[in-house]
Parts: structure tokens; C-alpha cells; sequence
């Protein structure tokens, strides 16, 4: 298993999240107040704070503790990487970790998420970071992208890049509208979660790509389907003919670690006796 993320050694965290941090710790809490659509008297509330104490903190005229920091942005959602920002734009050190999977402190969660490809064979599943760029995969996956472009395949993988791109696997996606949609309403909600530059920027270049007619699958109408964003209708044409699957997304519950929390776990499940059977043969 291998990842991009990298250790951030504790001085060069501070250095890296001051330099990223210019903006008073106040101006930042007001920009995600906004981004969750909360007024000042809904976050006090929540918050269980005055409101007259949020104002002189998004105002700076108070300057809040490090609990209170913590607790605004827990009450936010603030994802952990950006908890470090607010914490060292109000002057504290930022405190939660980030790893290589490969760090010995991640052992466990490694040999969980080893476990978890390995025992969905002979089904796909594959890991994926925050930017949707491939951690890890089990063997039942590279038999599915055969045909795509070697350039979409090279180190490191972007996987909707590959899912979307004319010379990936959309030529081969029977429901191909379908499943762009739903990959760019996922792709959407999660930059307004984290408001990350890197998702907008790859939002813009999936968007750029063609837009693809709607086909006739050969499984269920579409609008006939719907499994309440639970799973998701996944239907490719292989020299095996037309696989059909059903896709879930798995992440991490609680955890303390950067690399954790924007760790996510595809995996698919045959939607048909008929896939099930060509995936034990393949």
C-alpha cells in the first residue's frame, strides 16, 4: 500500500499552517459560519455561547482559547486539517497529526483497511485520499481498467479523472450519465465541506469534459432505481459483457489523524448473479 500524504514533522506543521493562516483566526470562523449557512444566533446557539461573544470573536476584539476554537469548529465541521489552520491563526499549535500510511502509529489502521480489499475479492475495492487519488487496491480492480489510457493509469492516479475522461473508462460506462452525476454531486459536497482550491480546480477540469448522452442500460431505468444515496448504480462493458455493480463508500468513524479522516473506501458489489459469476472467473 502506498500514499502521497506526507509527515509533517511538529515545527514544520507550525511553519506550513502559520504561512497558510494569514487571516485573523476571527475572519475564518465568520468565512465557515457563512459556509455552513448559520447565522451568528444559530451558532451561539449550537455553540451554547452569547451571541454578543461570537460577534467580538469573528470581530477579533476577543480572542478565543484554544477550547473555544475546538469547540467552534467541531460545531462547524470544520474537517481536521483546517482545525489546525484556526488553531494557528489564533496563535495555538496545531494538534492533530499527519501521517504516512505508513507510519508505524497508522499500523492498525492500515492492516484494516489491507483487510477490508482483500477480503471483498474477487469484488473490487480500492482506497482513496482526500484529492481522489488512489491509496490502495485489490487485484480484482485492475482487470476493470483495461483499455483506459496509460497516461490516466501512471502514478499517482486520479480516479475520476480515470472514471471520467474520454480516454478512461467512460467510453466503457454504460450509465455513464448517470454516474457522473452522481460522482460530481459527491465531488460538490465535499467542496463545500472542506472548501478545498485542489477539488474546485478538478471540478472545473471534469466539467470541461464531454457531456455524455444519455444511454439505455441495459439494467434498471435509472428512474426506477433510486437507493436513497446509499449505493450507487455502476454498470461497465467489459470483453466479459456488461458487469453491473453497486457502489458504497466507507470512511473512517472517529478519528484523531489527518490522513484518517480523508481516507475513503470504495467498494463494489455485484448488482447480478451474472456479474458475480464473471467476476470469480476473472
Amino acid at each position: 500500500m502506498t500514499s502521497d500524504v506526507m509527515v509533517c514533522p511538529p515545527s514544520l506543521c507550525y511553519r506550513r499552517f502559520a504561512m497558510a493562516s494569514a487571516q485573523p483566526v476571527g475572519d475564518l470562523l465568520r468565512e465557515w459560519r457563512q459556509r455552513r449557512r448559520l447565522s451568528q444566533l444559530e451558532l451561539s446557539c449550537d455553540a451554547e455561547i452569547s451571541t454578543r461573544h461570537l460577534s467580538f470573536l469573528e470581530t477579533g476584539r476577543s480572542q478565543p482559547s484554544r477550547e473555544m476554537v475546538l469547540h467552534l469548529a467541531a460545531q462547524l465541521d470544520v474537517p481536521l486539517r483546517e482545525r489546525n489552520v484556526l488553531l494557528v491563526a489564533a496563535g495555538y499549535a496545531p494538534i492533530f497529526p499527519e501521517r504516512q500510511l505508513a507510519d508505524p502509529a497508522l499500523e492498525n489502521a492500515r492492516k484494516a483497511v489491507d483487510l477490508v480489499l482483500r477480503g471483498h475479492e474477487p469484488y473490487p475495492a480500492l482506497a482513496i485520499d482526500r484529492h481522489w487519488m488512489l491509496v490502495a487496491s485489490n487485484r480484482a480492480v485492475a482487470p476493470l481498467l483495461v483499455g483506459a489510457d496509460a497516461t490516466l493509469l501512471r502514478p499517482p492516479v486520479n480516479v475520476l479523472r480515470l472514471s471520467l475522461h474520454p480516454s478512461g473508462l467512460a467510453p466503457r460506462i454504460a450509465n455513464l450519465a448517470e454516474w457522473r452525476s452522481q460522482l460530481l454531486a459527491r465531488l460538490y459536497h465535499q467542496i463545500e465541506v472542506t472548501a478545498d482550491p485542489v477539488l474546485v480546480d478538478l471540478m472545473n477540469e471534469l466539467r470541461a469534459y464531454p457531456i455524455p448522452s444519455q444511454r439505455k442500460s441495459a439494467g434498471t431505468s435509472a428512474a426506477n432505481r433510486d437507493y436513497a444515496g446509499v449505493v450507487v448504480p455502476f454498470e461497465l462493458i467489459t470483453e466479459s459483457g456488461l458487469l453491473a455493480f453497486l457502489s458504497t463508500t466507507t470512511v473512517f468513524g472517529t478519528p484523531m489523524d489527518i490522513t484518517l479522516s480523508e481516507l475513503a473506501l470504495e467498494a463494489f458489489f455485484p448488482a447480478n448473479s451474472a456479474t458475480a459469476e464473471a467476476l470469480r472467473k476473472m
